[in-house]
């Protein structure tokens, strides 16, 4: 198992083949995709065709501890989500180093999203060598800005784009969180 980090209660591991269908579930259910690309489930054939293997070639082409990574519960070792960290490619965000997060519903709430992704916060400023790290979700998804806070990022903006298919909300239109080095810097002197 490649482990990329562990925190407290999950341990961030390398994709592998095997998670195919705990994948598939988690991009098939409806509320995990609600607020996520055209808002609808994605096929397992999809995920088996496309999703898992561009995530599994990320290893190979990104810089290292750059990718997608398996959050697995340490206790159990019960597959819980991913995070990711990635060169920023969202549409609306220009630069940096993009967090990205996705759990099961029966994690929700719990505290894995912020604990998660503020180790990867911290990895791509303390590891990494990160001069920024940014995020977006829709503006009402007010569950995944929580996530951002908790790791750091604060409030930059809201910005509209024109989207091939309506996602109900999306004229409340998007929003980027950020935080920079400095500023990260500044929060472990305190």
């Amino acid at each position: 198992m490649d482990v990329r980090l562990r925190t407290e209660r999950l341990t961030l591991r390398r994709f592998t083949p095997a998670d195919l269908d705990a994948l598939a579930l988690l991009h098939g259910d409806p509320a995990v995709m609600r607020y996520i690309d055209d808002g609808r489930p994605v096929a397992r054939e999809v995920v088996a065709e496309r999703t898992l293997p561009a995530l599994l070639a990320e290893y190979r082409e990104l810089p290292a501890g750059l990718g997608c990574w398996a959050a697995v519960e340490r206790a159990g070792g019960e597959f819980a989500g991913w995070f990711a960290l990635r060169p920023a490619h969202s549409v609306g965000l220009a630069g940096g180093i993009e967090l990205g997060y996705r759990l099961r519903p029966a994690r929700w709430g719990l505290g894995y999203g912020g604990e998660g992704a503020r180790a990867l916060v911290d990895s791509a400023f303390a590891e990494l060598g990160a001069e920024r790290v940014v995020a977006t979700t829709m503006a009402v998804n007010a569950a995944s800005r929580r996530v951002m806070e908790k790791a750091g990022l604060r409030y930059v903006r809201t910005f509209f784009e024109e989207w091939p298919e309506y996602l109900e909300g999306a004229e409340h239109g998007d929003v980027e969180y950020a935080v920079s080095r400095a500023e990260w810097t500044a929060t472990r002197k305190s």
